[in-house]
């Protein structure tokens, strides 16, 4: 157990943690000549077409230092706020973090709040700093920033790149001899942490897990606590680019297990695995419950897939635990689920996953928050509204809570006023301005989380020329004078596109929504209005004119009364038309509203 070491690698976006960890592999001998490819770990499609990393992953490198031979689990995580999660559990199953920050672009929001993570789970920080050998590096300046925010001397600072592979040796030394030897009793009972898992159509539930306590063996009998099953360990070994079986995994290593679970709710990730025959009394402390941020409706176009999504959406959320659902139904949709996410760009990745990996297509609707509202007879009693349709009447509602966040900014001290009037747009409250650096500010808002739902990110990303990172934590609910929109297409209200929004923004955002389906929904036989309403109240509209058949062109010379007849008889026919007709709305339509800026 004391030549065993888990680290993973925390960092901002971008700042080289899957390009690192592919040159330790090299650097060990764990990959071959032929299995080498760049960012070997995101072994994601999606995760390859968008450069960036969705899921933790595990590997186990072999490395000889001194004469000894050493066991490195290796954990790579994802930087991006939304799978911040990710970062958790990942840290949770090791005992040292490497710390990775862009001699070019300096430490940033995320860099912060993963640091953070990391001290509160008392692991050992390896500062590295990667790229130095980029042309607009400025190592001895980003050291310094390095060197305030973890108080650790300039010497224990490693440079790096993670592209030429320079300075991998001296982080393989840090590693063995800094972070030190998982602890734990291999004479115990068995107890062991699960912090992953995924689906295999061919063999049901891969389990990943951490032994603590104790060892698991192959064919020994496992109970999960937190369910109370017994199962038999059909399988169990470590994870190299190819899982490797093994007869025995002993205290303080990270391995995989099979026992041919089928169904996903059997599986939690922070359960405890123990041995049937020997169970340990206490459970492992898990992960605290997911908060959702956003909330969107995920609907099946074809309302017979119901139960097909249902399966799709366990089977992900085995691989996400991230993932919030529970089913609702909509009168213009059918049946489907209400979700909740981490962020847009989970929102994003979730449904694409849906339809790659288990070929859904599904209709998303627009994304809100949960909102707490109360009525006047009873002002104590919360109604939880995580949908626009659950709120009270507006005649007999005492007041409105939206939840508030706290919103960290760090940007160049060229854009500090772009960023301040975005953050005042969207109804931000500046509380706090620190000057990091003479280029750099860190700016902090309160701010409502339902603003930053929509296109918050990418604006801030605009308005800044892309410098500016983003990082948030919850602060509570505060009272809000929030209305509800509908949208009437034809005089019917269609739930799936009505939204919660502030007073003073509803008539310009009703506005903008009917403009938007005009232009996106198909034009039909008899004219279709658009209406944008607050209750009873119309603030706007928009009329699709009908497509019309030139009915008078047979028609030339002769008495006027002979054109008229022919134009009332196909008046008569629209409108029946008009009582008749449904209009139908392409998803376009749904996702153009999330984006009425641009």
């Amino acid at each position: 157990m004391k030549n065993i070491r888990n680290f993973c690698i925390i960092a901002h976006i971008d700042h080289g943690k899957s390009t690192l960890a592919d040159r330790l592999l090299d650097y060990t001998n764990t990959v071959t000549v032929r299995e080498k490819q760049d960012q070997l770990l995101d072994n994601m499609d999606l995760e390859r077409e968008r450069g960036i990393t969705i899921k933790s992953h595990a590997i186990q490198m072999d490395y000889s230092y001194q004469g000894e031979k050493y066991t490195l689990n290796l954990i790579d995580t994802p930087g991006h706020v939304d799978f911040s999660y990710e970062v958790s559990r990942s840290i949770a199953a090791c005992e040292g973090a490497l710390l990775i920050v862009d001699a070019a672009q300096s430490i940033q929001a995320q860099t912060i709040s993963n640091l953070y993570l990391a001290l509160e789970n008392d692991l050992e920080i390896i500062p590295v700093l990667n790229k130095v050998d980029l042309p607009s590096a400025n190592p001895d300046e980003v050291s310094d920033d390095i060197i305030d925010l973890l108080g650790c001397d300039l010497e224990e600072i490693i440079h790096a790149s993670g592209k030429t592979g320079l300075g991998m040796e001296n982080i393989l030394d840090a590693i063995i001899n800094k972070i030190p030897a998982p602890k734990g009793d291999p004479k115990a009972p068995l107890q062991a942490l699960i912090f992953d898992s995924v689906y295999n159509t061919f063999r049901g539930i891969e389990t990943y897990f951490k032994v603590i306590n104790g060892e698991i063996r192959k064919g020994q009998k496992v109970k999960f606590l937190s369910t109370d099953q017994e199962y038999f360990a059909d399988e169990v070994g470590t994870l190299h680019l190819t899982q490797t079986p093994k007869k025995v995994i002993k205290t303080g290593d990270v391995g995989y297990l099979i026992t041919g679970i089928k169904v996903a709710s059997e599986v939690k990730v922070g359960d405890t695995i123990t041995d049937a025959a020997n169970p340990t009394q206490e459970q492992i402390e898990g992960f605290e419950e997911v908060k959702p941020m956003v909330f969107a409706g995920i609907y099946p176009v074809d309302t017979e897939e119901f139960e097909e999504l249902r399966n799709s959406m366990e089977k992900l959320q085995l691989n996400d635990a991230s993932l919030v659902f529970q089913p609702e139904s909509s009168a213009a949709l059918g049946f489907g689920f209400r979700c909740g996410f981490l962020g847009m760009l989970h929102m994003e990745i979730i449904q694409e996953r849906l339809e790659r990996e288990f070929g859904m297509t599904v209709i998303t609707t627009v994304p809100n928050v949960s909102y707490h509202a109360f009525v006047k007879k009873n002002p104590n009693n919360i109604i939880l509204v995580n949908n626009p349709s659950d709120l009270p009447d507006p005649s007999g509602l005492d007041r409105v809570e939206e939840p508030y966040i706290k919103a960290t900014v760090i940007t160049k001290s060229d854009f500090v006023g772009q960023v301040m009037s975005l953050c005042i747009e969207k109804r931000g409250i500046i509380t706090n301005q620190t000057y990091l650096t003479t280029e750099r500010v860190e700016l902090s808002f309160d701010m409502p989380l339902a603003e930053i739902v929509f296109d918050f990110y990418d604006r801030l990303k605009t308005v800044s020329k892309g410098y500016a990172s983003f990082d948030y934590h919850p602060i509570g609910m505060r009272v809000s004078k929030l209305v509800k929109v509908d949208i009437l297409l034809n005089g019917n209200s269609v739930d799936a596109l009505s939204a919660l929004i502030h007073a003073d923004n509803a008539q310009y955002i009703g506005r903008k929504m009917c403009e938007k389906l005009r232009q996106l929904i198909p034009r039909q036989q008899f004219d279709i209005p658009i209406q944008a309403a607050i209750g009873a109240k119309i603030i706007a509209r928009e009329t699709i004119k009908a497509l019309r058949k030139d009915v008078t062109a047979k028609c030339y010379g002769g008495d006027i009364s002979r054109k008229r007849k022919l134009l009332e008889k196909q008046k008569k026919g629209k409108k029946r038309m008009r009582m008749v007709g449904n209009v139908e709305i392409p998803q376009k339509a749904f996702m153009a509203v999330l984006k009425l800026n641009d």
